[in-house]
């Protein structure tokens, strides 16, 4: 049984590397209008992937699938294909899995991701540059900035370890490439993060709690502190809605630019847990303690609007130019001279430097004492009942 579905697995795929597939047909719905910067990026996409001299493989082309029929139809309200349709059944997984993400989202992510498989085809980027390296983020250097774009969005982008492993790294890596002059964050699908996923607090090692305690703080301290060091102009690009650890290194960023429907909510203490990422000491200072309080005590979400109002925020758009407002305002800081940017930032931020690696091992510190705490444990176990 096994061999044969392998068998026909390879006959059913194969039909992804006929040129009818590989140059798909734009079909723009008509109830859409977007804008024609954003139809021509697309078909240029488009174009590309036919140029490509190796096959990137099955997984490759289903994500260009589902991101295309995104772009150009809207979210998937097609049956699902009966179970012998292989082929079928992966293309509509690979469709509806994108589930409400905008069309322009998609014609973003279209572009980026050709942008990616071009770059690993032919062999344009930095010798020390393994873009196919990451997993759980898609990352892509273009015209001088890094995206870095946490790449999880069935599940809202919830961090898990291997995802903080991975942004550290890209972080680390464009401080060291030349051409890379700005980085930037941001999500995929229509969050840009949940934060944690709090399937990180159940894989309890052999050791006990406290090991897992222990271990976390680390990964937590070591991934604020690369948000800290990094030497470059560092942006978020928040699409949706943002949630705990991705609210609080929002300051940490040079630029924050948000959608208009993305909200900003910090709930640490309905978690039984404490304030991370320097929020301690940067919020205050970007909204007054008043206001600050209100958000890392009270867990109260910010709208935009709100978050705009009290600082946190650079500005603000809407969602449906979104990603090419925001495209067009880091492209222009790119082109900038990346050596006086970067002494500037330098300059900036050795003001704050030893205070803010100070604030987060003490903030690390206490979340390693509220994990472990019984008050903590039933608050995590409360929260995933209910999610159940």
């Amino acid at each position: 049984m096994a061999f044969l579905m392998k068998l026909c697995t390879r006959q059913v795929f194969s039909r992804f590397t006929e040129p009818a597939c590989l140059s798909l047909r734009l079909s723009i719905s008509s109830s859409v209008l977007m804008r024609p910067g954003s139809f021509n990026d697309l078909e240029i996409a488009k174009s590309r992937v036919s140029t490509l001299s190796n096959d990137p493989g099955n997984e490759a082309k289903l994500r260009l699938y589902g991101l295309f029929k995104q772009a150009t139809i809207g979210k998937c309200s097609s049956k699902k294909p009966g179970m012998m349709d292989f082929v079928g059944r992966a293309k509509w997984d690979a469709w509806n899995n994108l589930g409400d993400m905008t069309q322009a989202a998609a014609i973003d992510q279209y572009c980026q991701y050709v942008d990616l498989l071009t770059s690993l085809d032919t062999g344009s980027q930095s010798s020390s540059t393994d873009l196919a390296q990451y997993k759980e983020i898609v990352v892509t250097d273009n015209n001088g900035v890094r995206t870095i774009m946490l790449n999880r969005p069935a599940k809202y982008n919830a961090i898990t370890y291997q995802m903080y492993s991975e942004v550290q790294h890209a972080l680390e890596e464009a401080a060291k490439i030349d051409s890379i002059v700005v980085a930037m964050l941001t999500g995929a699908g229509n969050y840009y993060c949940s934060g944690n996923d709090l399937s990180n607090f159940t894989n309890i090692p052999p050791e006990g709690p406290q090991k897992l305690a222990a271990q976390a703080k680390e990964v937590l301290r070591e991934f604020v502190s690369c948000f800290i060091q990094f030497p470059k102009v560092l942006v978020a690009a928040v699409n949706g809605p943002a949630v705990g650890i991705s609210v609080t290194t929002l300051a940490l960023c040079d630029l924050v630019y948000a959608s208009e429907n993305a909200s900003f909510h910090t709930p640490f203490m309905n978690l039984g847990q404490s304030p991370e990422a320097c929020s301690s000491v940067l919020f205050p200072r970007i909204m007054g303690p008043a206001k600050a309080n209100e958000v890392l005590l009270g867990g109260r979400k910010l709208t935009s609007a709100e978050a705009l109002e009290r600082g946190l925020l650079t500005s603000v758009f809407p969602a449906k130019t979104f990603s090419n407002n925001v495209k067009d305002l880091v492209t222009s800081i790119a082109e900038l001279p990346p050596k006086s940017l970067m002494k500037s930032k330098q300059l900036l931020r050795n003001v704050d430097r030893d205070l803010l690696e100070k604030a987060n091992k003490d903030e690390c510190d206490l979340l390693e004492e509220r994990w472990l705490s019984d008050e903590c444990m039933q608050a995590i176990m409360a929260f995933m009942q209910r999610k159940k």
